[in-house]
């Protein structure tokens, strides 16, 4: 998983409520268990003007010109703005994959649908919880400013924008942790790999019949 540490990131402003896992990344998609090569299907059934199927050229596929991620001044976007109960509907993982692959660090936003929030942390994509009216205040100074950028501090919990005011945002010191250190839980299980080896070797001298072929 890779580390998360300090963003200075374009922001995109995704203003819908109740975005849900299936307009994240729609079903059809969901047969890849690998966890790249989710983001050109990003918001699939929004993007593009066609219905779109695993394996087609999304290059040539025609684009709709009013979704905000195909805005020129929103392309390379790390930052996403969105709106209350983000990432509702179904568990699927595939959602923060899917955010991480199209280039997505971060996604702010007043609340989360808390299955989706969990597997954020899980696939190194921060989900950050500020107060409506702050979200509300993000979302029309990205909308009013071209290159509109905000600095997502992990370590000092706080986001700043391009005018130098800060907002601090709450974290567990465990999610923060893994993220700093881009840990996920196999990555934390494999910090105790000498222990595990150990255990191992001597289980199989204190009990050798449970190992024999």
């Amino acid at each position: 998983m890779k580390a998360f540490t300090r963003l200075d990131g374009l922001a995109c402003p995704l203003d819908r409520a109740n975005v849900d896992t299936d307009a994240i990344i729609p079903k059809q998609f969901l047969k890849s268990i690998q966890r790249s090569g989710f983001g050109p299907n990003l918001f699939d059934e929004w993007r593009y003007l066609d219905h779109g199927e695993p394996g087609m050229d999304n290059s040539k596929r025609p684009q709709n010109p009013d979704f905000v991620l195909n805005f020129p001044r929103y392309r390379g976007a790390q930052v996403l703005l969105a709106r209350q109960n983000f990432g509702c509907g179904s568990s699927r993982e595939h959602a923060p994959w899917a955010l991480d692959d199209y280039g997505f660090r971060a996604v702010i936003a007043p609340g989360f649908a808390d299955i989706f929030f969990n597997n954020s942390f899980k696939n190194g994509l921060l989900p950050i919880v500020l107060p409506e009216a702050v979200v509300d205040q993000l979302f029309r100074e990205c909308e009013a400013s071209d290159g509109y950028r905000l600095v997502v501090d992990l370590a000092a919990q706080v986001v700043t924008t391009p005018s130098g005011e800060s907002f601090p945002f709450d974290i567990t010191e465990h999610r923060k942790h893994c993220l700093l250190n881009g840990l996920d839980e196999i990555g934390l299980t494999l910090q105790h790999a000498d222990e595990i080896h150990a255990f191992e070797d001597a289980r199989k001298q204190s009990q050798p019949w449970l190992f024999a072929s």
